[in-house]
């Protein structure tokens, strides 16, 4: 018969007791990850549910050419503002040429032409600017005309290429680049933990110029879904998947192991919504269509959709973007590199007999 247990062998352990065994156990970890997954699955769904479930015009940039002062010309304008719910917040140009160079350099979204008498008003929308908001004016400019009784007459100055007609390719591309970009980092964290803080900068480097490659090769050349100014692409590629890759480490040189919160955070669930990609920034919530140019993600499909569809018009604003946090990012790093976990001694070499 085994005797009854007595002693402290015997008494139950204490709360405190028990939440310091918890501490020390790994399921302490495992269950601040679990609660830390269930709130990203609801971030991650309500940031793409609120950004691109319902885009909504706020405000249009629309150059207009004509009689647009007259009065049939401000009751179209009204129309259209009525059945957009919106704004056109609009550009008066002196010639159609004028204005259809202001589309190219992405200053409006549309040119709207207002003959000075009955006659068909003209309305140039452009689908490589942004296919949601070429859709929404093209249906907004019907309406108006058959309510009003004014002919309307709509074409596509700058169509999307055969191979992407919803134009979210270039969103694709640049999330993929994005994504992996910072994929890698957490790989070479974990798998070559050793290098030193130059080493994990040049390999980023590395991955970063043959996975935009690949990117744009397999884009291109293999699939066709967009024919790319190839250089250019790929460069604009390996430049968003560097500056995501050196994202990543600055937050683990800052964060640690909790690096990939604000990784996550700033890359996927602000900065891919706000970067106009999938839903062009006129129908974006305010807040992110203001935001979104400042973020890696904004800036690299600004880029991108510059070089594929308005060439000759490329703004260095998005490569300021890029470059800026790619700067930070490594000064960061630099700085604090003995924060950064991995890395490896260097030891002195061995005197000669």
């Amino acid at each position: 018969m085994s005797e009854l247990p007595h002693g402290e062998h015997g008494r139950p352990p204490t709360t405190g007791e028990r939440w310091a065994a918890f501490r020390k156990s790994p399921f302490l970890p495992a269950t601040v990850l679990t609660l830390i997954l269930a709130a990203a699955a609801g971030l991650f769904a309500g940031s793409y549910t609120y950004a691109m479930a319902n885009p909504t015009p706020h405000t249009i940039p629309t150059a207009v050419v004509g009689a647009y002062d007259q009065p049939q010309g401000g009751r179209f304008v009204t129309g259209m503002e009525e059945a957009l719910a919106a704004s056109l917040k609009l550009h008066p140009y002196g010639s159609l040429p004028a204005a259809r160079t202001a589309v190219d350099d992405q200053k409006v979204f549309a040119v709207l032409e207002i003959p000075a008498g009955r006659g068909t008003v003209v309305l140039d929308v452009s689908g490589a600017s942004g296919a949601t908001v070429a859709q929404v004016l093209e249906e907004a400019a019907q309406k108006v005309g058959r309510s009003t009784g004014v002919p309307v007459t709509v074409r596509d100055l700058n169509p999307l290429q055969h191979g992407d007609p919803r134009g979210l390719a270039i969103f694709y591309i640049s999330l993929a680049a994005v994504i992996i970009g910072f994929v890698g980092a957490i790989q070479l964290s974990v798998h070559a933990r050793a290098l030193n803080p130059l080493e994990r900068i040049a390999f980023t480097v590395a991955y970063a110029l043959l996975g935009g490659f690949v990117i744009a090769a397999v884009v291109d050349w293999m699939l066709g879904a967009l024919r790319l100014p190839f250089v250019e692409s790929w460069l604009i590629l390996a430049l968003t998947m560097f500056t995501s890759g050196m994202v990543f480490t600055m937050f683990n040189t800052l964060f640690g192991r909790w690096a990939m919160l604000p990784t996550w955070g700033l890359m996927v669930l602000l900065g891919n919504p706000s970067s106009g990609g999938a839903v062009s920034w006129p129908l974006l919530p305010s807040p992110l269509g203001r935001i979104g140019r400042w973020l890696p993600p904004g800036a690299s499909v600004n880029a991108q959709h510059t070089a594929v569809y308005f060439a000759g018009h490329q703004h260095v604003f998005p490569f300021l973007v890029l470059a800026a946090w790619a700067v930070v990012s490594c000064a960061v790093f630099w700085a604090w590199r003995h924060r950064h976990p991995g890395g490896r001694e260097a030891r002195p070499a061995h005197a000669a007999d």
